[in-house]
């Protein structure tokens, strides 16, 4: 069926991103410094548009990085032996990588410097009413952290996507739930917001994907960036 090409496309994605993060020490390096960056930008009055920018930035890198490996690998895998076209090839694809960080160390320059100039309690106010770039921020820590945690602890059974030593489903459900509660502060919307939470991640443990600490692991990974973000840092 078209929607299982579909959904297995989307596992062999995952799953080179995953082994690209796990097995390449400089895209290792990006990573952290992504979720470094996107976790800073959260004390910060972006626009729109600057946060785009940011992103597009923080993406640029890591698309180069990945497009660089890809490049190597199939040139490994044609020749073991020196050859001036190789290098070009390689030495083509380091530099696209090159210009990406560059640029992204100028946006982050432009995006930054007059603000950390001006880091007071102002700004913490100001994450107070910055409720939609907040919860971005959050759910897309939870994704970076789960992609991290099943890249250190892939055991090379199964994909990435469907298993792993933390739910993915589980994370992102009980994160929106914490951050609903947050925002609602309303017994019974939090009561059903993490109602929600905990079918989605019965529902894994049902279908056999994940096992019970496994679901307990992104839920608890889940939860904890809500209430960081949400409870602690505002």
């Amino acid at each position: 069926m078209r929607i299982n090409k579909i959904i297995e496309s989307f596992n062999n994605a995952v799953n080179g991103i995953i082994w690209a993060i796990k097995s390449e020490k400089n895209l290792k390096i990006h990573y952290i410094i992504a979720i470094l960056v996107l976790g800073l930008s959260m004390f910060y009055d972006f626009t729109r548009l600057e946060f785009l920018c940011l992103l597009f930035a923080v993406s640029l890198v890591l698309i180069a990085e990945m497009l660089n490996t890809a490049i190597e690998k199939t040139i490994d895998l044609y020749t073991d032996k020196f050859h001036p076209l190789a290098k070009i090839a390689k030495d083509v694809a380091a530099g696209a990588v090159l210009i990406a960080a560059v640029n992204s160390i100028v946006v982050g320059y432009l995006l930054y410097f007059d603000r950390l100039s001006t880091f007071t309690n102002q700004i913490i106010y100001k994450i107070h009413n910055s409720d939609v770039h907040l919860t971005f921020i959050a759910i897309l820590l939870v994704v970076l952290f789960t992609i991290g945690i099943k890249a250190r602890y892939f055991k090379g059974k199964g994909t990435h996507f469907q298993g792993g030593i933390v739910s993915g489903h589980a994370a992102l459900s009980f994160c929106i739930a914490t951050i609903i509660s947050s925002l609602a502060s309303h017994i019974l919307i939090t009561t059903l917001s993490y109602l929600l939470a905990i079918l989605v991640a019965e529902s894994r443990i049902e279908g056999r994907i994940h096992t019970f600490i496994e679901v307990f692991n992104g839920g608890l990974l889940g939860t904890l960036i809500g209430i960081l973000i949400f409870q602690i840092l505002v």
